[in-house]
């Protein structure tokens, strides 16, 4: 694999039932592409967590994914309305979420942190009153 695969899905944000349907996606792909399974794993997780973030906040948003020899990169944006504070966000159990939110089982604040852990590099740009993009990373070799 010389050159990067990509691919690209729009997340519905306006559909909880359709949320993670791009994590599957990708999962299938690069199970067919022969990636060790424990890289599938953080991909998968990883990328779950911020289809349901830009759902639960954001209204959706759009998931691009490139694979290459090395990494699988995932870049999610949104044009929600932004993340206040960057660094309150990424404490574990802190949310925004509302309560109809959590009554669906969602915004237990484990989103952020978790994309962080199961990724080898994340960056979070964010505009207040704009959106978001989140950029990981997971290092296949």
């Amino acid at each position: 694999m010389s050159e990067a695969l990509k691919f690209h899905y729009v997340v519905d944000g306006q559909d909880f039932t359709s949320a993670g349907h791009a994590s599957v996606m990708v999962k299938k792909n690069l199970r067919q592409l022969g990636l060790p399974p424990e890289k599938i794993r953080q991909v998968s997780i990883a990328m779950y967590e911020g289809e349901i973030n830009m759902v639960i906040h954001a209204g959706g948003g759009v998931a691009d994914v490139s694979v290459t020899e090395d990494y699988v990169e995932i870049v999610l944006t949104d044009k929600g309305p932004g993340i206040k504070d960057i660094e309150q966000a990424m404490q574990e159990g802190f949310s925004t979420a509302t309560d109809n939110i959590r009554s669906l089982g969602f915004g237990a604040g484990m989103g952020l942190p978790n994309m962080k852990r199961y990724s080898d590099f994340m960056e979070i740009n964010s505009v207040v009153g704009e959106g978001t993009t989140i950029t990981m990373r997971v290092n296949i070799n």
